[in-house]
């Protein structure tokens, strides 16, 4: 992946705090919907959004490597509070002055090295502006993220490796879909991660 040098936490901030508003408009009775997320209802697809923000704010302090952050839990009546809840933690966690430096552990991209932080966070960016669209896909929401947001999140689509990789079991992302010519920059994003818009 290309060399980040952007301070890019305030995109991602906007990014992720819109999905607080787009999980706030699931209702209990919304969670059996299926997601664009190949085999996860939305139950499912919120309790790993959830789960990932505890990882990865536990990897910004140093404590990525316990996989008990990472891990998904069932999600109840509360889902909403609780996904909000993980988010204001995963954001107080980017926020820390020195943590675009810091080496993250991140066990679901390597068990045997680390990430700068500032590499960490492109990753959370691209996943919640794509798990941002698949939530409000589930609910038929609309879903526009703002221009600066695609515009950042885009450079980061392109650079992920479209390889082998992508068909392993639980594969964050499927392998690219072809982009025609003038899509827009969200459906570019979405076509480059595997997803159909």
């Amino acid at each position: 992946m290309h060399t980040i040098t952007e301070d890019l936490r305030p995109i991602h901030a906007a990014a992720v705090r819109a999905t607080v508003a787009l999980v706030a408009r699931a209702t209990p009775a919304d969670l059996a919907q299926p997601t664009p997320c190949a085999g996860w209802d939305l139950a499912a697809l919120l309790a790993h959004m959830t789960a990932q923000h505890h990882g990865f704010a536990a990897a910004a302090r140093g404590h990525g490597a316990d996989v008990s952050f990472w891990t998904p839990e069932p999600i109840g009546a509360d889902f909403a509070d609780r996904y909000a809840d993980a988010v204001t933690t995963v954001l107080d966690a980017f926020a820390e002055p020195d943590v675009l430096d810091r080496p993250f552990v991140l066990p679901e991209f390597s068990t045997d090295r680390t990430f700068p932080g500032r590499l960490a966070l492109t990753f959370h960016l691209v996943d919640y502006v794509v798990h941002g669209w698949d939530v409000a896909r589930s609910l038929g929401l609309p879903y526009r993220p703002e221009p600066e947001i695609l515009a950042a999140t885009l450079p980061i689509a392109r650079a992920v490796p479209d390889d082998a990789s992508r068909l392993a079991p639980g594969a964050a992302f499927a392998p690219a879909r072809p982009v025609p010519p003038g899509s827009g920059p969200l459906a570019e994003i979405l076509l480059l991660l595997g997803r159909c818009p």
